[in-house]
């Protein structure tokens, strides 16, 4: 996911997505002490400290197996020797530790689990800590609210455009079958497989053995992307279409896979466009020093 940044009395931190957890830069929350070039200091001068080195001991031992206890017990020992420098990739390449990661580059600096950096902030300013929380939270709703919102227009694609193919499976497919060694539903699945191989490229019924785990409570339409949502909605219009008009389903497939290759690419291109001028207007009124 892209890094997000939000703005805390005036301070930019980066928030950064890896896996399912939030990190944060704790290298930007350093800059509340000190400038931009020796908030560096700040973070190693923070990791010498005994509680801090507990803390982190103690999180790595909740949440990652791999983490080297005895390793760790070496820095608590050197705790508070004027000798004792640690940096963040020393700490983390000896016992294995998953709560810090050091990033290069563009947005580089120090990166702490979201339970971490809060703590740091807390070492560094108290009251900063709690302007942190707040602007987390409310970047986290945004998030939420934004995801639902995705999943209802998911869903909403999903389940009414679906209600178009299937009537006339009902009315034009179902009524030419003998129905006792053709079950209504086998028919169904059929149509269905027909629009998700020809756009995705396998059957549900592979999906659901590939993830049976998320098949528990979802499908694999719950994990398409708006775009393929919505060449899926045209998809199914066409399929309908053909249906009515006798197609067989080979005819039919060729047709959808066509469509489909089509339709994802014009949409992907629209994208490309509007974020390559999305970037020239940000550099037309770039500031000039």
């Amino acid at each position: 996911m892209k890094n997000r940044i939000i703005d805390v009395q005036n301070v930019k931190i980066t928030i950064s997505k890896e896996e399912s957890d939030d990190y944060i830069c704790i290298t930007d929350i350093a800059k509340v002490k000190s400038n931009s070039a020796r908030a560096a200091d700040v973070v190693r001068n923070w990791l010498r400290n005994r509680g801090t080195l507990e803390y982190l001991s103690v999180w790595e031992q909740l949440y990652n197996p791999a983490f080297k206890v005895f390793e760790s017990e070496h820095f608590k020992k050197q705790a508070g020797l004027l000798t004792f420098t640690p940096s963040v990739s020393e700490w983390i390449e000896k016992t294995n530790a998953a709560g810090l990661y050091v990033k290069r580059g563009k947005y580089g600096g120090t990166y702490a689990h979201k339970d971490i950096a809060f703590e740091f902030a807390s070492a560094i300013n108290p009251v900063f800590k709690l302007f942190l929380i707040k602007e987390f939270q409310r970047l986290k709703e945004e998030e939420n609210n934004l995801r639902q919102m995705e999943w209802n227009a998911k869903r909403f694609l999903s389940k009414n455009n679906y209600l178009i193919q299937t009537d006339a499976v009902k009315n034009y497919i179902i009524p030419h079958r003998d129905l006792k060694k053709d079950p209504q539903w086998i028919a169904y699945a059929e149509e269905a497989d027909i629009v998700n191989v020809a756009l995705f490229g396998f059957t549900a019924k592979a999906w659901r053995e590939m993830n049976p785990e998320l098949a528990k409570k979802n499908n694999v339409r719950d994990f398409a992307t708006i775009h393929e949502l919505t060449v899926l909605s045209n998809l199914e219009t066409h399929n309908a279409h053909m249906i009515r008009e006798g197609k067989n389903k080979e005819e039919r497939f060729e047709v959808l896979k066509e469509i489909a290759e089509y339709q994802l690419n014009i949409l992907s291109t629209a994208e490309q466009i509007k974020m390559a001028e999305t970037c020239d207007d940000r550099t037309l009124f770039q500031p000039v020093l």
